[in-house]
């Protein structure tokens, strides 16, 4: 037979137990004990699980109950007799709503941040880093970090003081120096920041030239930005530090790219050449400063040398002019030796006017020396005393000729 199955008293499958199928009660108040105890066997009830709860912390809140035996009792209701307090379970609720409620109140706060303390709303104080507390609900702790470097980007196309277009793009770093500014002056200090940004660019590419953006004036730029940027976030009270403001790139707008580029290798181009000449500048420089020396010392040499020349002339004459003024015949006769002996050594022959007609005599000058001197030196080295042998020597032919005129007529003598 199933287990629903309808069935008498002896029925041992029915689930219910025995006594004509009815569900135990659990005091053995209606059974009295005809079942044998069989009704035990079924699931515990819910109720009775409660009730047994609630004594256990009644006893341990100093409340008194009692359990009646669970094999029959005195009252037919069910009811064990217990005295229960009826605000056991509330009071147990919010002790337990009590230790959740303080332990969520501790928190903690890293060495990178700041905890910023709201009580109902209001800033109350900052907490350093290290473990808190505090009570949860009524106070807010909102954590910012304020190591952490942060970055910023702001790229666009922007009007220059000589009415062209320039894209330029800047990057900024900074950091949270406040956190309470950070947290309560500003809406979005971040987005301030941005937009700060993009105006205090916008007027520092306005008070510059387009050459001046593209080539040596960029550190200038973010100089000049960075300076403009702090002073804004300063008024603000964002609360943020900047600590570089970098110029990442600056170009012409793209129709014109093409035509700046041939600016800038025509620029380039300009600058090599000017290199170039330059270095040739200096060479050709160099080569006539060398010159130059070169020149000046061959004068200063030559001016030496002229110099004492004429000194040693000089010093010559006044030596001659002393002698001259002791014994002027005797000088003038020793000047002409001299001068002669310079002039008739560097001729070969010389012809004599013997002054009675228009005979002229050659003199061999040459022939008479090499024969009187053919051991010594040339003719061109003659000295006072080979001239006075030959002044001898012209004397002695001049007196021959005039003693036989009828011969010195026609004299005529050859080399």
């Amino acid at each position: 037979m199933a287990w629903n199955e309808p069935g008498g008293g002896n029925n041992q499958q029915d689930p219910w137990g025995g006594g004509g199928g009815k569900r135990p009660s659990g005091n053995g108040g209606n059974n009295g004990g005809g079942n044998n105890g069989r009704g035990n066997q079924g699931p515990p009830d819910l109720d009775e699980a409660l009730k047994k709860f609630q004594d256990k912390i009644s006893r341990l809140l100093g409340g008194r109950g009692k359990r009646s035996g669970s094999g029959g009792g005195s009252g037919g209701d069910g009811s064990d007799g217990s005295k229960r307090n009826p605000f056991i379970l509330p009071i147990l609720v919010l002790i337990v709503a009590a230790v959740i409620w303080a332990g969520s109140g501790f928190h903690l706060i890293d060495q990178s941040e700041r905890g910023v303390v709201f009580r109902l709303g209001k800033y109350t104080d900052t907490l350093n880093p290290g473990l808190h507390w505090n009570p949860p609900i009524i106070d807010r702790v909102d954590n910012v970090n304020v190591t952490s470097i942060r970055s910023a980007t702001q790229t666009d196309s922007m009007l220059t003081s000589d009415e062209n277009i320039v894209r330029v793009s800047v990057s900024a770093q900074y950091v949270v120096s406040d956190s309470h500014a950070f947290l309560v002056n500003v809406n979005e200090p971040e987005m301030t920041l941005q937009n700060a940004m993009d105006s205090a660019l916008r007027q520092e590419v306005g008070n510059m030239h387009l050459q001046e953006i593209l080539t040596t004036g960029r550190d200038r730029l973010g100089q000049r930005v960075f300076e403009r940027l702090t002073a804004y976030m300063d008024a603000y009270g964002t609360g943020l530090r900047l600590q570089t403001v970098n110029v990442e790139s600056t170009a012409p707008p793209d129709q014109v790219q093409n035509a700046f580029d041939d600016v800038i290798r025509a620029r380039e181009e300009r600058q090599r050449s000017i290199n170039q000449a330059n270095a040739y500048s200096q060479a050709v420089v160099l080569e006539a400063k060398g010159q130059q020396r070169r020149l000046i010392e061959e004068a200063d040499g030559y001016k030496a040398a002229s110099v004492s020349d004429a000194t040693g002339q000089t010093n010559r004459f006044n030596s001659l002019l002393g002698e001259y003024r002791q014994a002027p015949d005797v000088t003038r006769e020793r000047l002409y030796l001299e001068t002669m002996s310079q002039v008739l050594s560097k001729t070969p022959k010389a012809l004599v006017d013997l002054g009675d007609g228009n005979a002229v005599t050659v003199l061999p000058l040459n022939q008479m020396q090499s024969g009187g001197k053919s051991s010594q030196s040339d003719s061109s080295s003659m000295s006072m005393q080979q001239l006075e042998q030959i002044s001898k020597q012209v004397v002695d032919h001049m007196n021959s000729g005039s003693q036989q005129p009828t011969r010195s007529s026609g004299l005529r003598e050859g080399r």
